[in-house]
């Protein structure tokens, strides 16, 4: 389906048969099945007692004029011949191919603009600060803010990313299957389409993502009314074979402390083992090796003696941190001292401590100019060091306020035994815990690469699994958020992002707000979405005064290509939400078109600071 912006007219004359044209293509279809999913009531309720009071002030996300005042009819209308596109499977199956030949066909010029006009538009804020202003302003004066995210990527070949990777992990070895490398699926690409994915190219190439992040936060600083946020992924600022060395590191250590405690795998900081217990277990290895009584010296600990971690993490953002020598522990039996990985060599050790400079740089730049970042959860066999590395940033930069989050991919097993120990290590070393909560976007090739190298599958069995993950995580923040408020914190020290467009996990978020007492506006319960998806939602949430981010991409047309070739893929992931969406747009189309009122004004009641 195709619409003509002419059907848009500045006045009543003439414009009957316009209208009938238009309606009669639209209105073929009802909405009678428009539909808002119920929540599961039995899941963690704090306060079964008022479940009918919630029922009556249950949010809907169903007012179209709601959801879409801060759309302008060209938009919408642009947003259902979008939608109606990506409904054609041929189409989204061969997207990057016919944006590629049209943009020959046409040239730069015309398809800069036929891109504008459509796809891009509709899922890119613009090309850099100055064009996107307009459209930053308006989602503001909604109470939407925004993640900004220059999106801006190089489309290299299948056979240009596996070069790439293997150079990058030259050398690599583990004796645990999931940190070996992967010589069929060397293009971490592949069954991956919500997630952008970075090759390391050099040390140059890296320092160029670090000042990509520089600029994206001071656009966020100035751009967004010191209401935005930026999103980094660390697999940007290093050669990614030091954070498969750090994950095993992890690995390892909790290996270590289950055969040492007789405990289930688990992190550390839940096995309540103190460091004179620590001593006990490793009297053998005492006796025998002066460096055990060095190592017990150096494991994280709180102020009762109960460990942390085994390592001391909390040096690691020093650029001067000591990898080689940190990672060893006594064995068991003989009491030598064994490396946990592979030593570093000097180049590598030079490559580390270039990583560590980066991420200081940025995340100081944020602290400065108060831009809170959003730091992206990636592969299992990266995850593992790139939360450890992001908690470090909290525990250095979240003193006084909350500026690093971490992700939380609710579809791995693990996810809710991650949150429950950096919430407690937040606890105890005293820092503000921010955390963004997602789904997860290496689903299929991560289930793939776990069946084919022989390790234990990472991913809930199902997708409901996922979901009462994601809600028993959510519901375990709520639960410790209520705890500092019953205690008298006047202080936010948890505040969580609802990354989701899953419409029952925003609506038990909501409801579970009220239970506790959470104010819209409070700061601790955030919401985010995709620009040019959900609107229905992330509107009717901004209107109401909630906390709701859009991630907001931006950068030129040609650049941003592989970008929009994901979006289209995406939303064949979710249609549900995509068919709920286009019925909504629809029924607000035909509303205007009955009342007139194609011209509609979107300013929203929030006026921006000056």
């Amino acid at each position: 389906m195709t619409f003509n912006k002419s059907l848009i007219v500045k006045n009543t004359k003439g414009k009957g048969i316009k209208l009938m044209l238009l309606l009669s293509r639209l209105s073929h279809v009802t909405n009678n099945n428009l539909q808002t999913c119920s929540i599961n009531k039995s899941k963690g309720s704090f306060n079964d007692g008022n479940s009918s009071k919630s029922d009556k002030k249950k949010l809907k996300f169903d007012d179209v004029d709601v959801a879409f005042k801060v759309k302008t009819t060209w938009e919408l209308i642009r947003a259902y011949a979008v939608y109606q596109m990506l409904s054609i499977p041929p189409f989204v199956k061969h997207n990057m191919v016919l944006m590629k030949f049209t943009n020959k066909l046409l040239g730069d010029r015309l398809f800069t603009y036929l891109m504008k006009m459509t796809f891009y538009g509709h899922f890119v804020a613009g090309e850099d600060e100055k064009s996107m202003a307009p459209i930053l302003k308006r989602m503001h004066s909604f109470g939407v803010k925004s993640i900004l995210d220059y999106s801006v990527e190089e489309d290299i070949s299948h056979e240009a990313a596996e070069n790439l990777e293997k150079k990058a992990f030259e050398n690599a070895k583990s004796d645990l299957p999931q940190f070996k490398v992967d010589d069929h699926h060397l293009d971490r690409r592949e069954k991956v389409v919500s997630a952008r994915t970075f090759f390391y190219e050099s040390e140059a190439a890296c320092d160029r993502n670090m000042e990509t992040f520089l600029k994206c936060i001071e656009c966020a600083s100035k751009a967004t009314y010191n209401t935005g946020m930026i999103a980094v992924k660390l697999t940007a600022l290093c050669r990614p074979k030091l954070l498969l060395q750090i994950s095993e590191v992890i690995t390892k250590s909790r290996m270590y402390i289950k055969e040492l405690s007789t405990h289930e795998f688990r992190p550390i900081i839940q096995q309540n083992l103190t460091t004179e217990k620590l001593k006990e277990q490793m009297s053998s290895a005492f006796e025998k090796n002066s460096g055990a009584q060095k190592f017990v010296q150096s494991v994280t600990s709180d102020e009762e003696g109960v460990l942390i971690h085994l390592f001391p993490w909390s040096g690691i953002l020093d650029e001067n941190f000591n990898f080689n020598e940190t990672f060893q522990v006594p064995d068991l039996k003989t009491g030598e001292m064994v490396q946990f990985t592979t030593q570093l060599t000097e180049c590598e050790m030079n490559q580390f401590r270039n990583m560590i400079g980066r991420l200081n740089k940025v995340i100081r730049a944020a602290v400065e100019l108060n831009v809170p970042v959003l730091v992206d959860a990636e592969q299992t066999y990266f995850q593992p060091a790139i939360s450890r590395l992001t908690i470090e940033l909290m525990r250095k930069y979240n003193k006084n306020k909350g500026i690093v989050y971490n992700t939380y991919q609710n579809y791995l097993i693990s996810a809710y035994n991650e949150v429950i120990s950096d919430l407690e290590q937040a606890r105890r070393q005293d820092f503000f815990f921010r955390c963004k909560l997602v789904r997860g976007a290496y689903m299929e090739q991560e289930r793939e690469r776990a069946k084919e190298m022989n390790y234990p599958d990472p991913i809930q069995p199902s997708y409901q699994a996922t979901s009462d993950n994601y809600h028993n995580i959510l519901i375990e923040c709520l639960k410790r958020i209520k705890d500092l408020k019953d205690k008298g914190v006047k202080e936010n020290k948890i505040a969580i992002m609802v990354a989701t467009h899953n419409e029952d996990t925003v609506s038990l978020a909501i409801e579970k707000m009220e239970e506790i007492g959470i104010k819209p506006d409070d700061g601790t319960i955030l919401f985010g979405q995709l620009f040019g998806m959900c609107d229905f939602i992330s509107f009717t949430l901004g209107t109401r005064g909630y906390g709701i981010y859009k991630y907001v991409p931006y950068g030129p047309v040609i650049d941003v290509l592989p970008y929009l070739s994901r979006r289209a893929v995406e939303n064949k992931g979710i249609l549900q939400n995509v068919r709920k969406e286009k019925q909504l747009i629809r029924k607000a189309i035909i509303k205007r078109l009955k009342n007139f009122d194609m011209n509609r004004n979107p300013i929203g009641p929030i006026k921006p600071p000056a």
